[in-house]
């Protein structure tokens, strides 16, 4: 099988290299492996591409793509920066925190970092932008705040984890609440230094009142992630069914309430949807195939045997943050997620490590990749947003990666970050 191996890998490299599609790279080297190499039936690739994405918990995927497209439209995210701008516009670099703040409000909605960058980055921009904020400065704090979105619960990612793990999707979301608050905390302390450090300008502190209209005006929005946790916490709804009841509340606040939404939208939401969900679908499904062929290839077993050669589980999570951190500044999470899982978790529960744990810790690296140069795509995103070069989001960038880093540090040292939240609660 090593022969299997190492075609695999090869195939894949260049394929990557050549600028092919990371689904088609994925699915043709598990393909060509097999058919070169080994008499496997070619159907059973198929069949494990058709696997990858025919799950019940999947489903919450595109449901969850689908309310933070709504969202966006009906006005949500204006009143959700504003609200955060009204807490903390006192502040020095008060956009900064504001922008922070609603990315933590808004992650309770999207569970994704694009879309968080993508529906948030624009009005953020725009403002800090507007009060002499260097455009560079104000697309790396919104990157580095959408490293959020898939932390605080709901989170994508954390639902494809689940679904190939076999963990708990509630004790993951309840797991994932204290890292996305340190984050966020680690995120304001840094933009306070650099802010009182270039004299970055704060707003006219709001009187009570005014925070509480603002207050007002945010409330149904700041709903919905109460009602995405009581729900899988009282047992009132499934993870999917959440992502459901999410889409209908965001539509009767669009269309009944803020009236903002209109019908004519919907059209362009759901294509942006199909074509958002048909992205990460098939690279989901494609790297299905993909690792399943380093299964066959028992690479689970070798990480095993060199894991039980380790001094301690410690040693084994440092080694598996690493190769994420290099991987993450290559290839795309979901793909990443979707290789890794199977071939990581087996070692992980011999080595007697919580899997929610795990799982918290594994998304929360690949966040920190997807503004990791040289190829993050959170990078990308918020260059497109911001419309300046993808080299100057880079420069501003810098400064975040060790803040975030150190977060990481912490949840690999202190597991009691990740689980004692969801022993108490669940």
């Amino acid at each position: 099988m090593e022969g299997t191996l190492f075609l695999l890998i090869a195939v894949f490299v260049i394929l990557s290299a050549m600028g092919m599609p990371l689904a088609i790279s994925l699915g043709f080297s598990a393909l060509a492996s097999l058919f070169l190499t080994t008499d496997t039936l070619l159907t059973v690739v198929a069949q494990k591409v058709q696997l990858g994405a025919d799950s019940y918990l999947m489903m919450a995927v595109p449901l969850f793509i689908l309310a933070a497209s709504i969202m966006n439209y009906a006005g949500v995210t204006d009143r959700i920066f504003n609200f955060a701008r009204a807490l903390v516009g006192f502040l020095p670099g008060a956009l900064g925190h504001a922008n922070v703040i609603a990315s933590v409000v808004f992650a309770g909605m999207s569970g994704s970092a694009i879309a968080d960058s993508a529906s948030l980055g624009n009005i953020e921009i725009k403002s800090m932008e507007a009060q002499g904020y260097p455009t560079e400065y104000s697309a790396a704090v919104t990157a580095a705040s959408a490293t959020i979105g898939p932390i605080f619960p709901p989170s994508i990612p954390m639902v494809i984890y689940a679904g190939i793990a076999g963990a708990s999707v509630g004790q993951l979301f309840i797991g994932g609440i204290v890292p996305g608050l340190l984050i966020g905390v680690a995120l304001m302390i840094l933009n306070h230094f650099i802010s009182v450090k270039n004299h970055y300008p704060r707003d006219e502190k709001k009187s009570a009142r005014e925070i509480a209209v603002c207050f007002k005006d945010s409330f149904l929005p700041l709903m919905a992630p109460v009602i995405i946790l009581c729900g899988i916490i009282f047992g009132w709804f499934t993870p999917t069914e959440a992502a459901a009841v999410i889409v209908v509340y965001a539509f009767i606040l669009g269309f009944f309430v803020f009236r903002e939404l209109k019908l004519a939208h919907m059209p362009k939401i759901f294509m942006e949807t199909m074509a958002t969900t048909g992205i990460t679908m098939f690279i989901v499904a494609a790297a299905n195939a993909f690792s399943y062929v380093l299964t066959i290839c028992r690479l689970g077993n070798l990480l095993t045997d060199i894991a039980a050669a380790m001094p301690g589980p410690l040693s084994f999570l440092v080694a598996v943050n690493l190769l994420l951190l290099m991987l993450g500044m290559f290839m795309e999470s979901t793909a990443i997620l979707v290789v890794i899982t199977p071939v990581l978790v087996p070692v992980a529960q011999a080595m007697g490590i919580d899997l929610v744990y795990f799982g918290v810790m594994i998304v929360l690296n690949l966040m920190i990749g997807l503004v990791t140069p040289p190829f993050g795509m959170g990078l990308f995103t918020v260059s497109q947003v911001a419309k300046i070069p993808v080299e100057r989001t880079v420069k501003g960038i810098l400064p975040f990666i060790p803040v975030l880093l150190i977060v990481q540090v912490m949840i690999i040292l202190l597991p009691g970050l990740v689980t004692w939240l969801p022993s108490v609660v669940m």
